[in-house]
């Protein structure tokens, strides 16, 4: 008898009348109305798991279930939210590339061509660190510069997340990163160094060799003379006029041609090859380096040599 009376009470009301808030549901592939329903319960869509399955009876809904992913709300029925599952999924994942090098602001620009996050958003949640669990310990750190690691990414076309997509940047970082190999140096100096490396040495088999005259040059209190850094504050990395006008800059913090030591920041997101060469740079005798117009290294043991560099590969 009590379950007759249970059959004429109405089950199909919503968990929570006044949520807002939307959750990407997942109906696995082979799933049965009722098989879902403890998913649906832990997720606050519905209140009890019982009472999905009566309405379910009382309904003879759930055999147009489908598998897929779907924007469902608590304050939505139950026969809404079926309606919901018997649609038309979410779009799978998509592949997003972050480039070797990018920036923030790099990042940024792309996201919001891509129309999945509004300009400036990005960048506004990478410049507050608090928000997310950094994989080293950086006194003072003011943006996470370097630390958004390259690589391509699964992600939720639809769903796109800047926080989520942000942390499991940092978390990759935190895999590729053996901060043990640093040795006497500053996790985030050899990250600010291959993030150097990234711009400056186009082929990863010669980014040792650069590292160790980077290094060199550092440790002997010179100036590194990257011009890649002064680059870094540039809307357009590619801006020749704004590069000539930051290499004059002498308050320009990221000018390594007037100021010594590194710059305050990494200057974009190093490979893992970049930060592998960081950490073990090659000795050598060089203290100089130029490309030639195919992006061949010319490394130079003294000044004398450099400028003799420049003449015959025509680099100024």
């Amino acid at each position: 008898m009590w379950l007759i009376a249970l059959l004429g009470c109405d089950f199909s009301g919503a968990a929570d009348p006044t949520a807002t808030n939307t959750v990407v549901f997942e109906v696995p592939d082979g799933s049965t109305a009722g098989g879902i329903g403890p998913s649906l319960v832990a997720d606050g869509l519905v209140d009890d798991e019982t009472a999905w399955k009566m309405w379910l009876k009382q309904s003879g809904e759930g055999g147009c279930l489908k598998a897929g992913r779907f924007k469902l709300n608590a304050s939505m029925s139950k026969p809404e939210l079926m309606e919901v599952m018997c649609g038309v999924p979410l779009a799978d994942e998509v592949p997003y590339t972050v480039v070797e090098g990018w920036r923030m602001r790099d990042i940024d620009a792309d996201l919001s061509a891509k129309g999945w996050i509004e300009a400036g958003e990005y960048l506004a949640a990478a410049k507050d660190p608090s928000k997310f669990q950094v994989p080293i310990e950086v006194a003072g750190l003011s943006n996470l510069e370097g630390m958004l690691s390259p690589e391509t990414y699964m992600v939720p076309e639809h769903d796109f997340t800047v926080d989520a997509f942000i942390q499991r940047q940092l978390d990759l970082f935190g895999q590729n990163f053996d901060t043990s190999k640093v040795g006497e140096r500053s996790a985030y100096d050899v990250l600010i160094v291959a993030s150097m490396l990234e711009r400056e040495e186009p082929t990863p088999e010669q980014r040792p060799v650069v590292a160790g005259i980077i290094w060199k040059r550092l440790d002997n209190g010179w100036q590194l003379g990257i011009d890649a850094t002064s680059h870094y504050h540039l809307e357009d990395w590619n801006d020749r006029k704004g590069l000539l006008a930051a290499l004059k800059d002498p308050n320009d913090r990221f000018n390594t041609r007037m100021r010594k030591g590194l710059p305050p920041t990494p200057i974009g997101s190093p490979s893992v090859a970049s930060l592998e060469a960081a950490m073990a740079p090659v000795k050598s005798d060089y203290w100089y380096y130029l490309h030639d117009k195919n992006g061949v290294l010319r490394p130079a043991r003294n000044a004398a040599q450099h400028e003799a560099n420049r003449a015959k590969y025509n680099v100024y």
